[in-house]
């Protein structure tokens, strides 16, 4: 796709576009005429540069995602995980990014178009992240190689996020999150 036609600028003015009319409506009644009027821009432009609904929502939300697990190396797991939960606080981003899964996780199961693209953009990468951290804390000696809650860690970090809104009707914070890692992760990879 012709991405280059776009300035950086003006990307992310529409996928912070494409962002507030997902909070706003939610994915099944986000159009790309809704975005196309939002933006000021043409149908033809976005589909253009995105393939559709799925490709354009997984890229504004990986464009306006700040907080990374592949830009986080403190030198320790624990230190890691601490600066995430303390970039997720600073920003707001955990209450943010959990209203928009819960907005999603619907979507998703009846549109496999937008589920691969949230792999391939949004999930991926972090798990990749997140693997990355677990193996330098592997290589660090925090973490036995052989320890089986390894596999399950993305599980265990999502589950959390998402657990937490349905069981308290509540989004996770820093409090819960930093909590969650010292009760059950840390203790499940033997850190």
């Amino acid at each position: 796709m012709g991405r280059s036609r776009l300035t950086p600028e003006r990307e992310g003015e529409l996928f912070n576009a494409v962002l507030e009319l997902l909070r706003e409506v939610g994915y099944d009644a986000l159009t790309m005429d809704a975005v196309a009027a939002r933006t000021r821009s043409s149908k033809a432009t976005l589909y253009r540069q995105w393939q559709g609904k799925p490709e354009l929502v997984a890229r504004a939300l990986r464009h306006c995602k700040p907080i990374s697990t592949a830009d986080v190396d403190t030198g320790s797991l624990r230190g890691d995980f601490a600066e995430l939960v303390r970039r997720a606080d600073d920003e707001g981003q955990v209450e943010k990014d959990a209203a928009l899964m819960r907005g999603l996780g619907m979507a998703i199961h009846g549109n496999p178009e937008l589920h691969q693209a949230l792999h391939e953009v949004l999930l991926d990468p972090e798990v990749t992240g997140l693997n990355a951290m677990l193996q330098r804390a592997i290589d660090r000696g925090e973490i036995a190689a052989g320890c089986p809650a390894l596999q399950f860690a993305p599980h265990m970090i999502v589950g959390a996020l998402i657990a937490q809104q349905l069981i308290e009707d509540r989004a996770a914070d820093a409090a819960f999150l930093s909590a969650y890692l010292d009760a059950v992760v840390f203790p499940a990879l033997g850190v």
